[in-house]
C-alpha cells in the first residue's frame, strides 16, 4: 500500500469522524478500508506464524511439516460472515488471506488430526480421524464478571479504578502458572475492551487432554458463586492451601485495603455494606456492625475514609478474642476473596476446542488493538491508552513511509507491543522448541540404531 492510499484513507478517517483521541468507542466509520491499512503494513503476520508453528518451520530436523497447517484460525467478517476452519499451510498464505479478506476478527482454534479444512474429506471414511490434538491452555477473564463488586462502571465500560481487577488477576494466575505448574512460556493479551486473555504455550501445556486442563482449572476455582447465591466463597480447613495463603498475602490483602475498598467506596452506603454483612455467617455480629454503622452515619463527621474506617471496625470485631468461632475463623479472608480473586471463564479452559481472539486483533466497538501485556509490569498497563486503529493509521501518516521499510509498525505506537512479543515472548519460546525438537530427533535416531543393532 503506496502512502498515497494510506493518506486517502486518513482523510476518509477525518470525514467520517473516527479521529478519537480521548473516546473509547469507535464511531460508526469503522470499516474495512482502515483494515486494510492496519493489515497490510502493521500487523505482525510473520510473527503469528512463527509462533504458531512451534518451531516446525522447516529449519531444524525432525520438525512436522504438516504442523501449521494442521491449526484452526477463524475469522468474522463484516456484517457477522463466520468463517471456521481456515488452515494455511506457509506465512504467505496465511497473510495473502487476511489481507484479502481484512477479518473484523481473528480466531485461533486447536492444531487438529488432519488438515481442518478437509474435514469433511475425511469424516467420508467413516473413521474419526478428524479431532484436535494439541491446543494452548488458556484463560479468559472479562471484567463484566465483576459487576457485583464494582460502582464506577458495569458492562463492557472500565475504567482505571476497576481494571486494576485485570491487575490482580495477572498477578494471581502468572505466578502460580510459572511457580505451581512449572510453565515458563506464558502469553498475556489485552481483548481490546473489557478484560484478559491467557495463553500458556509450554509444550506440556499444550499436550494436556481435557480432563487435564478441567483439573487445573479446578485448581484455580475459588469463586464459585452466581447472581442468585449470597455467599460466593467458602475457605474450608484449618489452613489455606498454600497457592491461596500466597495470593492472599502478597496480592489481594493489600489491594484490597489500600486500593479497592477506597475507589470503590465499599462501605459508602448501606446498600453497599449490606452486601457485605451478608457474608457474615453470624447474624449477631452483622447486626452489631449495623447498628454501629448507622450511628456513625447519623453521627459522624469525620474526614476518615469512611470505607477504611468500617472494614477496620469489621475486622477488630471478627479477630477479637471471643469471635474467633469456628464459623468466623475464616471469614475476613473471604469477603477479601469474594472480593478480589480471579474469576476465570471456566469453561474456556476446560476444553481444547475452543477459539480464542488472536493477539493484535482490532476490537470492532473500542478500536484498539489487543496488544501483549508484560506481568512483570502489569501494574503500569493502562487499557485507556492502548493504540486504536485510526491513531495508528494518522502516525503512519504523519511519520511517513519508505518503500524498502519491513518495520511500519515501529514507526507507530504498536512497535512496543511488538518488540515486547518478539523479545520477551516469542525468542524464548522458539528457542526452546528448537532444543525440544532437536532432543526428540535424536532421541529417535538412538533409538533406531538400538533397535538395528539388537
Amino acid at each position: 500500500m503506496t502512502r498515497e492510499e494510506v493518506e486517502a484513507v486518513v482523510d476518509e478517517m477525518e470525514i467520517d469522524g473516527v479521529e478519537q483521541r480521548e473516546g473509547n468507542a469507535v464511531p460508526e466509520g469503522f470499516n474495512a478500508n482502515y483494515l486494510k491499512v492496519y493489515y497490510g503494513k502493521l500487523f505482525p503476520h510473520a510473527d503469528m506464524f512463527k509462533w504458531m508453528s512451534y518451531g516446525n518451520d522447516g529449519k531444524h530436523l525432525g520438525c512436522d511439516h504438516s504442523y501449521f497447517g494442521r491449526r484452526e484460525f477463524s475469522f468474522t467478517l463484516d456484517n457477522d460472515i463466520y468463517l471456521r476452519f481456515q488452515s494455511f499451510n506457509s506465512v504467505s498464505e496465511l497473510e495473502n488471506s487476511i489481507r484479502e479478506k481484512c477479518p473484523v476478527k481473528i480466531d485461533i482454534g486447536p492444531v487438529y488430526s488432519v488438515d481442518p479444512a478437509k474435514r469433511r474429506a475425511y469424516a467420508q471414511t467413516g473413521d474419526n480421524v478428524f479431532t484436535p490434538v494439541e491446543r494452548e491452555l488458556i484463560f479468559d477473564i472479562d471484567i463484566t464478571d465483576y459487576d457485583d463488586v464494582r460502582y464506577c462502571c458495569s458492562g463492557a465500560d472500565v475504567c482505571l479504578d476497576c481494571w486494576p481487577l485485570m491487575t490482580v488477576a495477572i498477578k494471581v494466575i502468572d505466578t502460580a502458572l510459572r511457580d505451581d505448574f512449572g510453565f515458563n512460556h506464558i502469553l498475556w493479551v489485552f481483548s481490546g475492551r473489557r478484560g484478559v486473555h491467557c495463553w500458556v504455550c509450554d509444550e506440556k501445556a499444550r499436550r494436556l487432554t481435557n480432563e487435564q486442563r478441567a483439573a487445573i482449572a479446578d485448581y484455580f476455582r475459588v469463586y464459585k458463586g452466581n447472581e442468585n447465591s449470597q455467599k460466593k466463597v467458602s475457605l474450608i480447613g484449618l489452613a489455606l492451601h498454600p497457592f491461596l495463603a500466597r495470593s492472599y498475602t502478597e496480592v489481594l490483602r493489600n489491594f484490597f485495603e489500600t486500593k479497592l475498598l477506597s475507589s470503590q467506596n465499599l462501605f459508602s452506603s448501606e446498600e453497599r455494606y449490606e452486601k457485605i454483612l451478608d457474608l457474615i455467617p453470624d447474624e449477631s455480629v452483622a447486626s452489631e456492625l449495623r447498628g454501629k454503622w448507622q450511628d456513625n452515619r447519623r453521627s459522624s463527621n469525620s474526614k476518615d475514609d469512611i470505607s477504611v474506617t468500617r472494614w477496620e471496625q469489621l475486622k477488630h470485631l471478627l479477630q477479637s478474642g471471643n469471635k474467633k468461632a469456628q464459623g468466623l475463623r475464616r471469614c475476613v479472608e473471604e469477603i477479601v476473596f469474594s472480593y478480589t480473586y480471579p474469576r476465570l471463564d471456566m469453561e474456556v479452559s476446560k476444553h481444547m476446542n475452543h477459539l480464542l481472539k488472536a493477539p493484535f486483533c482490532v476490537h470492532p466497538k473500542t478500536g484498539r488493538v489487543c496488544v501483549p501485556i508484560d506481568p512483570s509490569q502489569c501494574e503500569e498497563f493502562d487499557p485507556t491508552t492502548v493504540p486504536t486503529l485510526s491513531q495508528l493509521l494518522e502516525e503512519l501518516n504523519i511519520g511517513g513511509m519508505k518503500a524498502d521499510a519491513d518495520n511500519d509498525w515501529d514507526r507507530t505506537s504498536l512497535g512496543k507491543s511488538i518488540r515486547f512479543f518478539r523479545t520477551s515472548f516469542l525468542q524464548p519460546l522458539l528457542k526452546s522448541c528448537k532444543e525440544d525438537i532437536e532432543n526428540s530427533y535424536s532421541a529417535k535416531l538412538q533409538h533406531s540404531k538400538n533397535s538395528i543393532s539388537w
